[in-house]
Parts: C-alpha cells; sequence; structure tokens
C-alpha cells in the first residue's frame, strides 16, 4: 500500500511583540532573536534593518528611502506521518514568508516564501548522523545516500496541494556562502542581485540542497560586503520581481549581518577572488544580542529528539517510500 504523508501549514507573524511557540524549532535564527532581557529591542532593531535596507534597494519613486515596509511570516510544517492518525505530526520545516507594504499607494503584495530555511530533519543529517559517521574516518566523507531522504520530504512538501493552496511561486532560500570555498567575481551584474560570484566546486550544503531540488546561484548586491547563497527550483532572475527579490535580500541580508558579522558586516567588501572567514577580526558588530554558540548545541540537541521521535520509529515507513518516491 502507498504511504501518504499529509502536512498541515501554520503561520506566525514576526514582529517585536513574536514569542516562539514552545514547539517551533528553537535553533531558528528567529526564535534565536526573540528571547532573553533584549528580545524586544533585538526583534525591533532587526525589523527596523530589513526595512533600511529595503528602501536603500528599492530607491526608485522612493525619495525619502521610506516608502515601504516588510511584514514577516513565521511559516511551520508539520508532517503527518500517516494520514488515518493525527497524532503522529512531526515538526518539519520553518521557513519565512515576506509581505511588501507600499506605504505610498497602500498596496500589501507577497513576496517569497523560503528565505531562511529550517529543519528538523537537516539537523538529524548534520548534527548526528554526519558527525557520527566521521568519528573514525581518516578524512572527511559523508554517509552513502546522506540527504536523499531530506530532499524527496522537502520536494515531496513543495510539490503537495498544501504548498500549492497557500504559495503561488517557488521557494527561494538564501544562506550565505561556504567558508571552506573560494568564490569569484564575474562581470555579469544584475539591477537588484547584484555582481555574481562563481565557484569550481560546489560546498557540502549546495549538495545538500541540489537534492531537495534546488540550483544555487551567488550574487553580492548593491551595498553588500560579501555573496549570499540563493538556492532557488525554476529560474531566479525570470520568476521574481525586482520587489520580491529585494524581500528576501534585505531579510537575509539583516539576518547575516547578525549571525555572520565576520562575513557580511565585515569592514571591507569581498573582492574579485573571495574566501569568507568566520575567524576574520576586521568586523563591526551589530547592536542585537546573539548566541552563536547556543545554537550550535541546540542543534545536535534537536538532531537527537528527530532520531528518536521520527527517524527511528518510523525507519522502515521512511525508507520503504523513500525507495518508491518519484516525481
Amino acid at each position: 500500500m502507498k504511504k501518504e504523508f499529509e502536512f498541515t501549514i501554520k503561520s506566525i507573524c514576526f514582529d517585536e511583540n513574536y514569542h516562539p511557540s514552545e514547539n517551533t524549532r528553537i535553533t531558528t535564527n528567529f526564535a534565536n532573536l526573540a528571547r532573553g532581557e533584549s528580545r524586544q529591542e533585538n526583534l525591533r532593531n532587526t525589523l527596523r534593518m530589513i526595512d533600511n535596507r529595503f528602501n536603500a534597494l528599492a530607491h526608485w519613486d522612493n525619495p525619502k528611502g521610506d516608502r515601504y515596509t516588510l511584514e514577516l511570516e513565521i511559516i511551520s510544517v508539520a508532517m503527518n506521518i500517516d494520514a488515518e492518525s493525527s497524532g503522529n505530526s512531526i515538526p518539519l520545516i520553518e521557513i519565512l514568508k515576506t509581505n511588501i507594504v507600499d506605504r505610498k499607494t497602500n498596496e500589501r503584495t507577497e513576496g517569497i516564501v523560503g528565505n531562511n530555511f529550517s529543519s528538523y530533519v537537516r539537523d538529524y543529517d548534520f548534527s548526528v548522523l554526519l558527525l557520527g559517521h566521521n568519528k573514525n574516518q581518516p578524512e572527511f566523507c559523508t554517509p552513502d545516500n546522506f540527504g536523499d531522504l531530506h530532499g524527496k520530504l522537502f520536494k515531496y512538501f513543495v510539490n503537495s496541494s498544501a504548498y500549492k493552496n497557500n504559495f503561488n511561486k517557488l521557494p527561494v532560500i538564501c544562506l550565505s556562502v561556504s567558508s571552506s570555498k573560494t568564490y569569484q567575481r564575474t562581470e555579469n551584474q544584475h539591477p537588484v542581485l547584484g555582481v555574481e560570484y562563481q565557484q569550481d566546486e560546489y560546498s557540502l550544503t549546495d549538495e545538500y540542497f541540489k537534492k531537495m531540488g534546488l540550483k544555487v546561484r551567488y550574487f553580492m548586491p548593491a551595498n553588500s560586503v560579501a555573496p549570499l547563497a540563493f538556492y532557488f527550483a525554476g529560474d531566479l532572475l525570470a520568476d521574481y520581481t525586482n520587489l520580491e527579490l529585494i524581500s528576501t535580500i534585505s531579510t537575509m541580508d539583516t539576518f547575516q549581518k547578525i549571525y555572520r558579522p565576520e562575513i557580511y558586516n565585515a569592514n571591507s567588501a569581498a573582492g574579485k577572488s573571495y574566501q569568507p572567514n568566520l575567524k576574520h577580526q576586521d568586523y563591526s558588530l551589530t547592536r542585537i544580542v546573539y548566541d552563536r554558540e547556543e545554537r550550535g548545541r541546540l542543534a545536535i540537541e534537536q538532531g537527537r529528539f528527530v532520531e528518536e521521535h521520527f527517524i527511528k520509529p518510523y525507519q522502515a515507513t521512511l525508507e520503504q517510500w523513500s525507495a518508491n518516491y518519484a516525481l
């Protein structure tokens, strides 16, 4: 009998009053910002940075630089592994959706869904499975079929009626470039995405996202100091409007300045040949408090959680489904 998985999608506003729910992935970027004594100031400053970045990029017909504001939604995706039982739901993915508010026309338009990407199964793959596999290996390597299940689950979700009923376009995920690779600046320049960079060899993250059906291109927008990695399924330059692309850039460039200031808040911009370095010392800090060490520790805890509650109990079901899965 063919096993069908069902998805439940929930949305919550990410604003200065945001409180992470008890079942959210607490390693998620936005959840980390919303805890502790500085939580509301963190959120307020982050949202202000996003709006300022958006208006700087969307500068046409915007003489005061205050025409637009972004509204962000945290999209939480749970998967029910047994369609006949509502008790076997597992939190699978959290992503961000942008909504663009034009203060001049009072119009509100959808931006891009994706942006930030958080996944329990990815936590398991990278923080439990990959670490365990390499404990006794002479050289770093990946396990057989690494990322296959996660990639198939993601593609199954994007092609599901749940996704299509909620979102009009395919997701775009925007992440940091890899500190293990070198990127070369090209002559290609996009009016919004900026200067394109390329590399000779894909990173482990690039390969992982490829299994999710996502290609990657690297662009450094105007007034950024390092390229961003954009993961997408269709045509990044043709499928999205300039304002949609700006909504992703402004959101994720802001998050990266907070989370990876050594790269994205460096005091000098990437040159023709660029290798990111998290040990770089010449950078500025934002006024936003972020605990990177805690996030790494929690990723391991949550990887073990999904191993205990999802991977091991449903191993036979997942292996059978994965073996038979085809778009």
